[in-house]
């Protein structure tokens, strides 16, 4: 039966899997580590990451409802079948075996285990650690049994509640005053826009374009079917998950900027969220975030690799899906083992190229009724 409108906790069922597929590895540590680089500049900073890193995704859901389209390729279409096809290409070796997968393993990693290792040990234990991680990605990617309804509905919220639990003994207990903390030269006088620029990194706006037809379906799977009423159910629900999301990214990046107080500018968000983990909480703190941490990007993989090795076997049918799955998980592995520091070098002028082109496909979509 056909509905107008859907319950406000039916609202809430599509912003939950709203946040699920945006929020991941890169959610965790971005924000942080901007909120150490921008020290007392962190608001300003900080909103620069909220447009680019929710508000984009959230547009990105809207262009593919609007344009009607079953994915990235559709909506890409317009411009040209191969631009299409190159886009879409080049977003999921992106978002997939080239950055954000080896991510998902290198990110607890980096948090739970690599602080307890003397250094000569920590390219042996990144090795062992990454490899035990895609073998478990790869196995539940192709059995996909009631362990993904667990994580999802049990281990994840109870991630989340970590957070809050750490966030809470932080305004109790604050390790200092933000707007007090140093700034580093790039963000004293463009803070907005680098915080944009900062939100590239955590690719949302790219997972949104290949993984928003999801939303979509979900929708007009509860009896919303009408284009208009479709559109607008998405534009609620994506408001609760944007605001879910915008409210751990504040916290996160004001979190990175009172810990200025007590730790150094660190390489990464990993080491300096695992320095504030053992602060608040000792060592049960750090095994705790790690558990969950490596549970939470353990189901971010397996949403990255199941839609990888769709994709692609639908464009080149002769592969098989589980070809796919195998090579993707096996150059996650490879990629993973370059270490955090080095995927996210290499990546950001790949992600300042690609950004641009996706932007501009997203609003196209968005201003599409006009044309």
């Amino acid at each position: 039966m056909e509905k107008d409108n859907l319950s406000f906790k039916k609202i809430l069922v599509i912003a939950s899997l709203f946040f699920g597929m945006i929020f991941g590895a890169g959610n965790l540590i971005f924000p942080v580590h901007l909120g150490q680089m921008a020290g007392s500049n962190w608001l300003v900073s900080g909103l620069g990451f909220l447009a680019s890193g929710v508000l984009l995704p959230l547009l990105a859901l809207m262009a593919l409802s609007i344009t009607r389209s079953n994915g990235l390729y559709e909506l890409a279409r317009p411009v040209g079948m191969s631009f299409a096809s190159i886009l879409l290409v080049l977003i999921h070796l992106t978002i997939g075996p080239f950055a954000a997968t080896p991510r998902t393993a290198t990110v607890p990693y980096e948090i739970g285990f690599a602080p307890y290792l003397p250094a000569g040990m920590q390219k042996w234990g990144l090795l062992i650690f990454t490899g035990i991680f895609f073998i478990l990605v790869f196995a539940l990617s192709i059995t996909e049994g009631n362990i993904t309804d667990l994580i999802g509905k049990v281990l994840n919220p109870l991630f989340i509640v970590l957070l809050f639990v750490i966030f809470l003994m932080a305004f109790i207990n604050p390790l200092g005053k933000a707007g007090t903390t140093a700034v580093t030269a790039v963000y004293r006088s463009a803070g907005f826009t680098n915080g944009f620029l900062q939100g590239y990194n955590t690719m949302d706006a790219l997972a949104a374009l290949i993984f928003g037809v999801a939303v979509i379906t979900a929708i007009k799977e509860l009896g919303i079917t009408k284009q208009k009423d479709v559109s607008l159910t998405l534009a609620k629900s994506g408001l609760w998950g944007m605001l879910a999301i915008g409210v751990i990214y504040v916290c996160l990046i004001w979190l990175g900027a009172s810990s200025l107080h007590q730790f150094k500018l660190a390489s990464n968000g990993g080491i300096t969220l695992s320095q504030i983990s053992h602060y608040y909480m000792g060592v049960f703190g750090n095994v705790l975030l790690a558990t969950l941490t490596t549970i939470t990007c353990l189901t971010t993989a397996m949403g990255l690799v199941i839609a990888f090795a769709e994709d692609f076997h639908k464009r080149f049918p002769k592969i098989s899906y589980k070809t796919f799955l195998l090579g993707n998980c096996l150059l996650s592995f490879i990629f993973a083992n370059l270490g955090l520091d080095r995927i996210v070098a290499w990546s950001t002028p790949v992600l300042m190229f690609i950004y641009p082109v996706a932007i501009s496909v997203i609003l196209l979509g968005l201003l599409s009724p006009n044309f």
